[in-house]
């Protein structure tokens, strides 16, 4: 037994002291990051992996903004990859697998397909490959009989416009402009269908030019594992429909289990971009690290639905476990993800001051309209629910899941270490990310930093007594 005699402390314990600024405007700041080496972000924010916080719709809304989500690993293997194609094919420069069909494919089976795949319209193409025509929306919209097959409605080849595959950017857009055409399929010499681009998609990039996109201009997403023997499998199969990054994910990361497991991923996928945790101590950075993760999660029992400290009696303060952890992770050449306890701008500024390179925010993002979470209403008032993932229904709804219907026994075997609870709705995502982000520019100019680097390297913390966090918010006045 032994007892660190140094007292720990956590945000609302410390200040970052104001620093002689030549920063003018917050707009001349960067808020980028790098958390892996190949993944790139403009904001330092990912929406974590909890089952009410980012399915797709999350994921996409945190990729346009310069983020990136994390889909949760409670799903069918099948449901988690296919929350991973959705996000990979919400937009791109070029769609290299456009969604397809035969001419004599039934009519009301190709609308289903065009449902199922959230897709505006389906490329036709022969049984050898080579284009035939297109069915879009504008082809069904006014019809009256869908008795027929594809080819009674679909626009035919000969009334199409097509590209060669090494077609630009620019060069598509004004093609799609002349034509005022939504969809440009690309042809190979023989005219077989290689690709596609759309003009939603050359609009979105427009919309949203900090979007954190891959190398084939698809969104960047996400998608976390456990540490099961058929976890092997899913990783398998979500790198097959371009997931980017794997996140290995329990709540005790500093363990046998979870360095196996990151080691295991490491020698199998060649290449593969991992995230493990979740560990409180340099030694943990040091030996997720050394098994080959690219960036660790710090964080035990600091999220606002966890009660792993109550019910264990272990965990470790957030802003020390972050300063105790950055010397190890700039040692091996690994980031730090800030994982729990983050409740406003302040707190994350603070926390990548204190060496994260970004923050991974669970109950902050729960009420808004993109997470999954179920809306309910009290007093007139809309909130959302959010649970953490060792809550006794998350527990209960994991064994469901791998048994089916558990008998009472298994209930009461549950020992939880999270809440069920409600958070207020919010709106959409970015309105949230917008003043997150917002106030860490805020911040950075306060400490004269430019980069997220040089806040770490310039910030100097100051600690506080609880009159000190009794001035920092407001007092003495009514809100309004």
């Amino acid at each position: 037994m032994k007892l660190r005699e140094k007292t720990a402390l956590t945000f609302d314990d410390v200040l970052l002291v104001p620093k002689y600024s030549e920063i003018n405007s917050r707009g001349a700041v960067t808020t980028a990051t790098q958390i892996t080496p190949e993944v790139h972000l403009q904001i330092p924010i990912v929406s974590s992996n909890m089952d009410t916080v980012t399915e797709a719709s999350m994921a996409i809304a945190m990729a346009r903004a310069g983020g990136v989500g994390i889909i949760h690993r409670f799903l069918t293997i099948e449901r988690q990859v296919a929350e991973v194609s959705r996000v990979k094919r919400a937009e791109s420069y070029r769609v290299d697998d456009p969604v397809t069909a035969l001419p004599d494919t039934p009519l009301k089976l190709a609308m289903q397909q065009m449902k199922e795949s959230d897709c505006s319209g389906l490329v036709v193409v022969d049984s050898q490959g080579k284009l035939a025509g297109i069915l879009t929306h504008r082809d069904l919209d006014l019809a009256e009989d869908f008795s027929g097959t594809v080819a009674s409605l679909m626009t035919p080849l000969e009334r199409m416009v097509t590209g060669v595959p090494s077609i630009s950017r620019d060069e598509a857009r004004l093609l799609l402009h002349k034509h005022r055409i939504e969809k440009l399929p690309l042809l190979d010499e023989q005219g077989k269908l290689v690709g596609l681009i759309t003009a939603r998609d050359i609009l979105k990039h427009r919309l949203h030019p900090n979007a954190s996109k891959d190398q084939r201009g698809r969104l960047r997403v996400g998608a976390a594992l456990g540490v099961r023997s058929d976890d092997l499998d899913r990783a398998e199969k979500l790198l097959a429909v371009g997931c980017d990054l794997l996140v290995v994910d329990i709540a005790h990361g500093h363990s046998n289990l979870a360095i196996d497991m990151v080691k295991q991923l490491a020698k199998r996928f060649a290449g593969v971009q991992i995230m493990a945790g979740n560990v409180v101590t340099p030694e943990g950075v040091a030996d997720l690290a050394q098994a080959g993760a690219h960036s660790i999660k710090v964080g035990v029992g600091s999220g606002s639905i966890c009660t792993t400290r109550l019910v264990a009696g272990s965990g470790y303060p957030q802003l020390s476990a972050l300063m105790e952890c950055a010397p190890a992770a700039a040692q091996h050449g690994v980031t730090i993800i800030s994982d729990g306890g983050i409740r406003t701008s302040g707190d994350l500024t603070k926390a990548i001051a204190a060496g994260a390179h970004c923050a991974m925010l669970g109950s902050s993002l729960a009420g808004t309209n993109e997470a999954p979470g179920a809306s309910v209403v009290r007093d007139g008032r809309r909130f959302k629910v959010v649970r953490g993932m060792a809550s006794l229904m998350a527990n209960v709804g994991r064994k469901e899941m791998d048994q089916g219907q558990i008998s009472d026994d298994e209930w009461e075997k549950v020992v939880p270490e999270g809440v069920e609870a409600v958070v207020p709705h919010r709106g959409p995502v970015k309105d949230i990310l917008h003043l997150l982000v917002g106030g860490l520019r805020s911040g950075m100019t306060y400490s004269g930093a430019r980069t997220l680097s040089e806040l770490q390297d310039l910030a100097e913390f100051a600690r506080i007594t609880g009159a000190g966090i009794t001035e920092s918010r407001h007092h003495d006045v009514d809100k309004i």
